[in-house]
């Protein structure tokens, strides 16, 4: 089974996960999850998700990731044979008293192990195998080298983050965050002071932040040494970062298996992921431990991009007329391009502008505004409309 699996902050994320490809997502609850700072789903909300991806015969992962507290088991029991009624396919958990509760109650659902308990050796991926693990969310520190021996030590479904934030620390063993601001980064409250500038003398010093993951030009080697899962880091991000990253990757994992994918693919998919997020990225340690490239000292900035222009809302292929929703300023003049889960990418300069009571106008300069554009090539509900930047 090859998976690709995406992080889906609220039921609109997931639902745009699925459209542009990921076979699977994890999701976070409104309690025991790792990312406490997003809007994360009700059990109401994921019941829904879980119909809508069985719908599509595809599959929702729960995080129950935090390492618990005597406080926090209150109400986990109650909790998990409630996932498990909905129909949640696995938790992602990384207390082993979740995984021994799992089995006591006998749940139908999966128990995968979080990235949070840093399997780096065969002897620990044996160790939660007889404990009835059904997959190993590998530590991000894992080279080529651990998740083979790895693999075929214990033959267990191996899940690997392929694309996203770093954590300088090993994954889920930082304590920064609650010596420095009091919040748990065990459990659910990350203040990232990683990414923090340090002063020495009232001076900005230094920092310690690590480049963004990106596994792009690997994924071909992931899949010949075992890897089952190829996992996008994000639940904090947008529909647009999803929607652009799940899609590159879609298409080098659907290329590989088709023998079909060139360096030409590669070198282009690489520039677009690089586009899509605010910080540079690395294959950090799968080739082994990264050197200083891998790392911000001083100098980083993280500015948003403003490429996503608008996401397309209907299509009158008789006028050939585009409904969007603006997103971020365009003009008539721009180079842009269209892109969606089922079109080949295509590039398109804006000619005419018309607001909603179709006048025409130069500029769509006000968020959210419904604008319509005359797009020859046929265009979909849901496809986005973006900068163009660079050739295909």
């Amino acid at each position: 089974m090859i998976e690709l699996l995406a992080p889906a902050g609220d039921l609109e994320k997931l639902k745009f996960a699925f459209l542009y490809g990921a076979d699977a997502v994890y999701i976070g609850g409104q309690n025991y999850s790792l990312r406490a700072n997003a809007k994360n789903f009700s059990l109401l909300d994921i019941e829904k998700g879980v119909s809508f991806a069985h719908s599509l015969n595809k599959k929702v992962y729960v995080t129950v990731n935090i390492i618990f507290h005597d406080e926090d088991i209150i109400g986990l029991e109650e909790y998990l044979k409630k996932l498990d009624d909905i129909g949640v396919d696995a938790i992602i958990v990384s207390d082993l008293y979740v995984v021994k509760l799992a089995k006591i109650l006998k749940l139908n659902l999966e128990v995968h192990l979080s990235t949070q308990s840093s399997v780096l050796n065969e002897n620990a991926a044996l160790f939660y195998k007889k404990l009835g693990v059904k997959r190993l969310v590998l530590a991000r520190e894992a080279s080529k080298d651990d998740i083979k021996k790895i693999k075929e030590t214990t033959g267990v479904d191996l899940e690997c983050f392929v694309h996203g934030a770093m954590c300088t620390s090993f994954s889920g063993r930082c304590v920064l965050s609650n010596v420095v601001t009091n919040r748990d980064a065990n459990r659910g409250g990350c203040a990232q002071v990683c990414r923090f500038t340090f002063l020495c003398d009232e001076e900005p010093c230094f920092s310690m932040t690590s480049k963004d993951l990106n596994m792009i030009e690997n994924i071909e080697e992931m899949l010949k040494i075992g890897v089952n899962s190829f996992k996008v880091e994000g639940r904090m991000r947008g529909i647009y970062y999803i929607a652009t990253v799940i899609l590159s990757y879609r298409r080098i994992i659907d290329k590989i298996l088709s023998h079909t994918l060139t360096d030409k693919d590669k070198e282009y998919y690489l520039k677009v992921l690089n586009r899509c997020a605010n910080r540079e990225s690395k294959p950090q340690f799968f080739d082994g431990v990264p050197d200083k490239s891998g790392q911000y000292f001083l100098g980083r900035q993280e500015v948003s991009n403003q490429d996503f222009l608008g996401l397309v809302l209907d299509y009158d292929e008789i006028n050939k007329i585009v409904k969007l929703e603006q997103r971020n300023y365009f003009k008539v003049g721009d180079e842009v391009e269209f892109f969606g889960p089922n079109m080949e990418t295509f590039s398109y300069k804006i000619h005419t502008i018309e607001n909603e009571l179709h006048e025409k106008i130069e500029i769509a300069n006000h968020p959210n505004m419904i604008v319509y554009l005359k797009v020859d090539k046929s265009l979909k509900k849901f496809d986005m409309m973006r900068l163009k930047w660079f050739d295909k």
